[in-house]
């Protein structure tokens, strides 16, 4: 590491008044944006910065959106058309109606998360080879959590054309720490600018409560109908940090984040309630062909913001005093629309099946009106295959599949280069797929694992007709 030599950085007690009236003033505009901001991307896995300032951490977090059971997931996700069991309560109602004995379905999940942040290096300009300022761009890291839980219980009951059931899904789960340090922007030939410092936390739980019921109308087309009640929580954590002392060295040095030195703290919880409705159909042209689309509402969430003084400002508050308080404007999450196609083989021991959805994630910040962020609209494509051993008790079914998660974060799109660093674009990512199941008279079981860079999913369900 290079020798630490003096830098032309401005006297600490200049640099306190400059940061206390950036502040000031950030804490003026925040009140009308950078809340609302922070709420739109850790509901809906992408990335933003939270917190006031313009030197702002990010916090990603997953929305799922994918369907319920092992049997879905061994097929890549692309079930809208199948529809066969009760997990259709969520996947797509109007598929009830080909169940033909009550059944309960239970399904426990693995998740392991690796989301990826901005830590450090270079926003900009080269560097200057002092203390940590050594990186030629910007380092990412990884912020990893495995979840494991009980993801999906429903209960379905057939009539004669009509099928009913009730369903609890895990629809989000997510919890996410990060740590932001030594970023450098261009400066002058003797000053260069590091961005204030920050540790993150975020949790979030969001789970569905559902009523479906579907109806035959004829022998090869039925519709179906959920109505669902939400239940989410979040709460965000970001607190922001100066160097460990006003020694124009300790600008290059890693930050120690010590408590005196804390500039302001800000917590965002959100808790929401609201129903929303789900509506599907299922053709069956033929026997060897169905058809199958479903459309769910998103939901409509507000969101709470409280910045604390920290020691290291004086905002003419004592530390730990209540700064800025305030509620977010509602944020539309996406509708999603989904549509496939499937084919079975007339022996039943093959089945393939398409499934398109289109998520509209473009409406979170239509919604709040941001202008330097924006989200594409995602196509998400799934594919997949089973392949059904019979002529025993037990049947055996094996699965493969795979699915195209588009990049859904949220992206800059302004000139400024540090937003720009924080919210850069990502990559499309493919996950691939795997599954058995077992089939007995009553029973079945099934075993699947979806495999991402991003996100890996192990799932277990089971089904009981009686």
């Amino acid at each position: 590491m290079p020798v630490l030599r003096a830098v032309c950085v401005p006297s600490s007690v200049v640099e306190r008044v400059w940061l206390a009236v950036s502040l000031a003033i950030a804490m003026r505009i925040v009140r009308k944006t950078s809340h609302i901001k922070t709420l739109a991307m850790l509901l809906a896995g992408l990335l933003l910065p939270a917190a006031g300032l313009a030197q702002q951490p990010i916090i990603p977090l997953q929305l799922s959106v994918s369907d319920p059971g092992a049997r879905s997931m061994g097929f890549g996700g692309a079930f809208v058309a199948l529809g066969d069991d009760a997990t259709a309560a969520f996947a797509n109602p109007a598929g009830l109606v080909q169940l033909v004995k009550p059944e309960i379905s239970i399904e426990g999940r693995w998740r392991s998360y690796s989301e990826p942040y901005t830590q450090a290096g270079r926003i900009e300009g080269q560097p200057s080879g002092i203390g940590i300022d050594t990186l030629d761009g910007l380092k990412s890291a990884k912020s990893h959590e495995d979840i494991t839980g009980l993801s999906f219980l429903s209960f379905a009951y057939p009539l004669e054309n009509w099928s009913l059931a009730f369903f609890r899904h895990e629809y989000a789960r997510h919890e996410f720490a990060a740590h932001t340090q030594g970023l450098f922007g261009t400066g002058s030939a003797c000053c260069q600018p590091r961005y204030v410092d920050q540790r993150a936390t975020s949790e979030l739980d969001f789970l569905s409560y559902g009523f479906s019921a579907a109806y035959r109308i004829t022998d090869e087309f039925n519709v179906g109908l959920g109505l669902v009640y939400h239940d989410a929580s979040l709460v965000g954590n970001v607190a922001q940090y100066l160097p460990d002392d006003d020694t124009p060295q300790s600008r290059y040095l890693v930050n120690s984040y010590l408590p005196e030195r804390l500039i302001l703290s800000q917590r965002s919880a959100g808790a929401e309630t609201g129903v929303t409705f789900t509506g599907g159909f299922l053709w069956r042209p033929s026997e060897r062909w169905s058809v199958g689309g479903v459309y769910r509402q998103g939901l409509e969430m507000r969101y709470r913001v409280e910045a604390r003084a920290g020691e290291a400002v004086d905002f003419g508050v004592p530390p730990g005093e209540v700064i800025l308080r305030g509620m977010a404007d509602p944020i539309d999450l996406p509708d999603i629309y989904g549509a496939g196609i499937a084919y079975r083989h007339p022996d039943g021991r093959f089945t393939v099946s398409f499934q398109w959805d289109r998520i509209r994630y473009s409406s979170i910040p239509r919604s709040i009106d941001l202008d330097d962020q924006t989200i594409d609209d995602s196509n998400e494509w799934h594919l997949g295959a089973e392949y059904v051993f019979l002529g025993s008790t037990q049947v055996v079914a094996v699965r493969l599949g795979t699915w195209l998660e588009p990049d859904h974060q949220m992206r800059a799109t302004t000139a400024e280069p540090f937003v720009r660093a924080l919210l850069p674009p990502r990559n499309d990512e493919w996950h691939y797929s795997a599954g058995v199941g077992f089939a007995m008279q009553r029973f079945q079981i099934d075993f699947a694992v979806d495999v991402g860079d991003r996100l890996s999913t192990v799932s277990l369900s089971a089904i009981y007709n009686f």
